[in-house]
């Protein structure tokens, strides 16, 4: 049996996709669906049983599920909202949560893949380097960054852990069942739907020497090749440690980079428009994010990412264009 947190969202179904393609269907859906639209992502794919977050972690539900003799758990669930507000909020449901999750992993000695993000980073004075001995001193710009910071801390510290766990740093995540994610959604789903509607895409200026208005710069990495990488870590026989792992593409590349890439995807031509970025993502705003990624290529030697033209190329024509668009 496999448990993914989050199963219903972004990363989390597609996690299940890939897992229902490798035969494995004996899977436990862990989420709270409330009132939006990510249920749908739950669509065509297969698991065992779905149980609600809050439920799952009562005592008397989770121990026996472990009991029974689970394979991995892969927590995907959180807040992944950069604007949320709520700190006690991100406290109780990225942090408090993720260590149950750690803590249960270790007394059953289940393998476990957690999400943690590479808005850890902050603005990146600092770098992007997932060398451990640095993630103390990192300086994230918002509370959920610090959320995911706090669990990799404290994560760092713990003598008893399980056998295999990885937490890995999403950078820039784009592709199918991220429809509901509103205006966390990455700039390929938001570029699609403005070109679609409007025939144009608006990008914000830069307000920072050095950066052209559009060239800020990003690693932007498709889920399905963030999924694929998550579950090698976890099945195969590599000579990756344990701990923090950055998981991007290792190659940074700008939003008006990623946006013709969509222009071509469709055949349209190029119709981009600056536009003011709001005053209250000024402060917050990062200009360059591009992960080391020797950590993770030296564990998984070979592993290839797809190139930004591609990944976006497949993303846009495979389910975007595609009348059911949901990625089962």
């Amino acid at each position: 049996m496999i448990i993914v947190t989050g199963g219903a969202g972004f990363i989390g179904s597609c996690l299940i996709k890939e897992l229902n393609s490798m035969g494995r269907e004996d899977i436990i859906v862990v989420d709270r669906l409330e009132s939006d639209q990510k249920w749908m992502n739950l669509r065509g794919l297969k698991y065992s049983e779905y149980i609600q977050a809050d439920d799952f972690i009562e005592p008397e539900t989770l121990y026996p599920i472990f009991e029974e003799g689970i394979d991995a758990l892969y927590h995907m669930g959180a807040c992944s909202s950069t604007t949320e507000r709520d700190v006690d909020y991100l406290m109780y449901n990225n942090v408090d949560y993720s260590k149950i999750m750690f803590q249960v992993c270790t007394d059953f000695n289940v393998p476990l893949c957690y999400a943690s993000s590479a808005a850890t980073y902050g603005d990146g004075e600092d770098g992007y380097d997932d060398d451990e001995s640095k993630i103390r001193s990192l300086k994230p710009l918002n509370a959920y960054g610090y959320s995911k910071q706090l669990v990799d801390e404290w994560a760092l510290k713990l003598q008893a852990t399980p056998e295999k766990w990885y937490g890995v740093k999403f950078f820039n995540v784009y592709g199918p069942n991220e429809y509901h994610k509103e205006k966390m959604s990455s700039v390929v789903y938001q570029a699609y739907n403005q070109i679609k509607a409007t025939g144009k895409m608006k990008l914000f200026k830069s307000y920072k020497d050095g950066f052209e208005d559009g060239k800020q710069l990003r690693d932007f990495v498709y889920v399905k090749d963030v999924v694929n990488a998550m579950i090698a870590l976890i099945n195969d026989d590599h000579k990756g440690e344990n701990g923090i792992y950055n998981l991007g593409t290792g190659k940074a590349r700008s939003f008006l980079d990623l946006t013709k890439a969509t222009f071509s995807a469709l055949g349209i031509n190029e119709n981009i428009e600056y536009i003011e970025m709001p005053d209250s993502l000024k402060d917050q705003y990062q200009y360059f994010t591009e992960a080391n990624m020797a950590k993770l290529n030296d564990a998984l030697s070979g592993f290839e990412f797809h190139s930004l033209e591609d990944g976006v190329s497949d993303y846009v024509k495979n389910h975007l264009m595609n009348k059911n668009q949901f990625y089962c």
